[in-house]
């Protein structure tokens, strides 16, 4: 199908009443959950997906919580820049210069550029989505069980290192998704696999029941025990829009941001929290004046701000084109589309093309949508920010455990539920990063399952993973990123004991 005639196509899924009103109400509460401390996208989503159970549409539930993701990347700049608390985590770096432009009475020349810089970034990275998906998907045609193998390999191992500060930490997080997601019956052989007798278990766990304890509860539970007491450092915002001077200041940050957030998005493990750090590098690298850095520079919000937008949309490729969920909250969405019978991948495009380019469609509305809300609703959040955790937190968790109960009428399910909440709270605390668990979770029996199949292709011998081109390549590359990743790790360890 002609990229256009199919944009055309999506357009006309995107506009229909009920998926603009899912379009407007998820980037609505993506703002509020980027606003709110504590609520990020991936815990509000893994919250909500009981939610898609409800949807008959699959367009209409991935258009609802794709809204969410990006809508969160644009309300985050809110509290960073007038707080100095980061609403969600690729908007911690805005705080060092957000809130010293906010002390020094530009906080709405911040929130303006930050808006715009958004929007320009999230339309660079939709379109592109548009152009560069279709033919990504086609050449993906050419895969099979050897090449897919090697490819949610590669991913997992990019996503074990780019995903946190330790690597050590981020392979046993990718052990124990390995570990859970093998949990229940053989898929071929039907033996029982870590049961441990447990009949309830036979079934393996529940993904949503996982995500909504990992990320949901446990993020209730570590905003409750946190107590902050900051406070707006101006109660008059002042002039949201940018003067042409403010303009002059951004427009290169804004443009390299867009770049450096799509290319960025669009590696496994890479994301908004990696293109956000990654740009303003960039930006105090290219300064005329890099010590105006951390003391108010307008630079210092525009370019983070843009390339975590553009991120959250190229994110989207590797998902939609090959299958591969590149972060968390990605892997939510990956989820979702599963729970409502459609396969991400390559042949998404011919067999659900409504659900392709609905989608696709639609995230060039909601950044319209975004731009019009987050200005004139600055007031707003500043009045949500005023109601108390303690309140919001015990409510949320209460909707929650209803929720995972309805999704089988089962008190096994929240069991699970309460205790992979406990695990993802001590995870936080311990400072383990639980998205590789995650994905690896997702991954693994896809992963299984192309293994096996490639064994069976070749009579069980291991050269196949090497013989056939895209997955020679890919375990070349594989070796190469691991081999350069323990050589830095020597390197750093040798050089920490001189």
């Amino acid at each position: 199908m002609d990229i256009f005639q199919g944009l055309f196509n999506g357009f006309a899924v995107a506009l229909t009443g009920t998926n603009l009103m899912y379009c407007f109400i998820g980037s609505l509460l993506g703002t509020a959950v980027g606003v709110l401390p504590g609520l990020g996208p991936a815990a509000t989503i893994s919250l909500l997906l009981p939610v898609v159970y409800a949807m008959g549409s699959p367009a209409t539930s991935i258009i609802f919580l794709a809204g969410i993701y990006y809508g969160a990347m644009y309300g985050g700049s809110t509290t960073s820049i007038l707080m100095r608390i980061p609403g969600e985590a690729a908007s911690v770096v805005t705080c060092v210069d957000g809130f010293e432009l906010a002390k020094n009475g530009r906080a709405g020349a911040a929130l303006g550029i930050a808006a715009i810089g958004s929007f320009i970034a999230g339309t660079v990275g939709v379109i592109g989505l548009t152009f560069l998906a279709p033919p990504l998907a086609e050449f993906a045609l050419r895969f099979g069980a050897p090449e897919y193998f090697a490819l949610m390999l590669f991913g997992l191992l990019l996503a074990v290192f780019l995903s946190g500060d330790s690597p050590i930490k981020g392979t046993i997080m990718l052990l124990m998704g390995i570990i859970f997601a093998n949990v229940g019956l053989d898929p071929i052989s039907g033996l029982e696999r870590f049961t441990f007798g447990v009949v309830s278990l036979q079934g393996g766990f529940d993904f949503v029941t996982l995500a909504m304890g990992l990320f949901g509860l446990s993020e209730i539970l570590l905003t409750l025990e946190e107590k902050q007491g900051a406070e707006f450092v101006s109660r008059t915002i002042g002039k949201l829009f940018p003067t042409a001077s403010d303009w002059a200041e951004s427009k290169w940050p804004i443009f390299r941001g867009s770049l450096i957030g799509f290319f960025t998005g669009i590696i496994p493990g890479g994301g908004a929290v990696v293109a956000s750090l990654t740009s303003y590098a960039v930006e105090k690298r290219f300064s005329k004046h890099p010590e105006e850095f951390g003391k108010g520079s307008l630079a210092g919000v525009a370019g983070p701000e843009s390339a975590n937008n553009g991120a959250s949309s190229s994110s989207f490729i590797p998902l939609l084109t090959l299958g591969i969920p590149c972060n968390a909250a990605v892997a939510m969405i990956f989820a979702a589309l599963l729970i409502q019978g459609v396969t991400p991948g390559p042949f998404m495009i011919v067999e659900r093309p409504d659900v392709f380019w609905g989608v696709i469609a639609s995230m060039y509305v909601g950044n319209v949508i975004l731009l019009i809300l987050n200005l004139p609703l600055v007031g707003l959040w500043v009045q949500l920010l005023k109601v108390p955790f303690g309140i919001l937190g015990p409510i949320i968790a209460m909707f929650t455990t209803v929720g995972c109960y309805s999704l089988a009428n089962d008190t096994f399910s929240i069991y699970v539920f309460i205790g992979f909440g406990i695990f993802g709270y001590i995870l936080r605390k311990l400072k383990f990063e639980p998205g590789p668990m995650v994905m690896a979770f997702i991954l693994a029996p896809l992963i299984e399952n192309a293994f096996r199949q490639a064994l069976l292709m070749s009579d069980g011998s291991m050269l196949i993973f090497v013989n056939r081109p895209i997955s020679g390549t890919l375990m070349v590359l594989f070796a190469v990123v691991l081999i350069g990743q323990l050589y830095s790790s020597y390197r750093r360890r040798k050089h920490n004991q001189c």
